[in-house]
């Protein structure tokens, strides 16, 4: 598998380092053939190339397995006529990425002020109220007049269809269980359409329990009892809103796996920013960009029907869990360790165990 690595900005250099040594672990245990190739995105290649990410990098991507994308100054790039382009929203809508997979779950040993839970939501990713990203040429939004601005929402069947798809595949394998989420009492006819499109989709998976939830309620229920919910899937917007809790809920968003998938590409994201005010100082928690790896070892498993990328994935969930129990983390989740020692104690914890 070839995957490439860009390291990003702020704290992505120090948590991509801690993720490749995570990766060279799994990859010498489980004999994987991993092919890990550097590149540079964001503030990097905008000083090299004039643009924070290039065509020639996309048909590099394009040609690997997968890619492992750092977090990225997003803010500071405002003007893509001057090459300042979100390198996420790039590849999510360059590659197709429409499935933004991210799981969330209690772990032993961290505090929590929820009931243990263990749920993933999935979030469509290509289309919604993501003005960047919705339209085939332009911007989804307009300003009419300087008092005047109107956003457009897209909801298409087709996109609908594969995210709903990719839920139920997913719940398959799980506790058998969808929750919609939606505001389809005020968006009558774009998330009465996405639920109607599940529900039509869910009557391929006829083992699997669906309900469905209006999105500001959905809120309070997963504060109130997270454990109720197995598979959430919903539109854009929504997902980016409710998965930054549920990582929340876990303990930190610091432990938010986040992987966008697609037919033929996928991208491992940490689910946070890159958080320039604690850049080189070794605390930040690589935990996400880890998890991530890990769920971008499990997609290429389910591609290639290559078991031992499977086995890898499930390596490295287990030892998040146990490093976490035994403290060798950063201290935003109870742990004593800097970034670098904790992505070697990670490393380490795999290549000796009996998994």
């Amino acid at each position: 598998m070839k995957i490439v690595v860009i390291p990003g900005d702020g704290i992505g250099p120090e948590i991509t380092t801690a993720s490749k040594k995570v990766m060279q672990a799994v990859d010498s245990k489980f004999n994987l053939g991993l092919v890990l190739e550097d590149d540079i995105a964001g503030h990097d290649s905008l000083k090299l190339h004039g643009a924070t990410v290039t065509d020639a990098l996309l048909e590099k991507v394009k040609a690997a397995d997968g890619l492992i994308l750092g977090p990225m100054s997003t803010y500071d790039f405002k003007d893509e006529s001057k090459g300042e382009i979100n390198p996420s929203k790039f590849f999510r809508k360059s590659l197709d990425l429409y499935a933004n997979i991210r799981p969330a779950k209690t772990y032993p040993g961290l505090a929590s002020r929820v009931n243990d839970f263990d749920l993933i939501v999935v979030r469509e990713n290509t289309e919604g109220f993501y003005a960047d990203r919705n339209m085939e040429q332009g911007n989804g939004e307009i300003l009419v007049t300087p008092d005047v601005a109107i956003s457009l929402r897209r909801v298409t069947r087709q996109c609908c269809e594969r995210i709903a798809r990719a839920a139920f595949e997913l719940a398959q394998g799980r506790k058998k269980h969808v929750s919609i989420v939606h505001k389809a009492n005020v968006l009558k006819i774009a998330d009465g359409m996405f639920i109607d499109i599940c529900h039509q989709i869910g009557k391929e998976f006829p083992d699997v329990a669906i309900d469905d939830f209006i999105v500001d309620a959905m809120m309070a229920h997963v504060v109130r009892a997270p454990e109720r919910f197995d598979v959430i899937v919903t539109t854009n917007m929504f997902g980016d809103i409710l998965s930054d809790l549920t990582a929340e809920l876990s303990g930190s968003l610091g432990l938010a796996a986040s992987v966008n998938a697609g037919k033929s590409n996928a991208m491992a994201q940490a689910a946070h920013g890159s958080a320039p005010d604690i850049a080189g100082k070794n605390i930040a928690n690589p935990f996400s960009l880890i998890l991530s790896s890990g769920l971008l070892l499990d997609w290429y498993a389910r591609r290639s029907d290559i078991p031992n990328y499977a086995k890898a994935a499930a390596a490295i969930d287990r030892a998040a869990t146990e490093a976490i129990l035994a403290k060798e983390a950063t201290k935003d989740i109870g742990g004593t360790l800097g970034c670098k020692e904790t992505g070697d104690a990670f490393a380490s914890r795999i290549l000796n165990s009996s998994y």
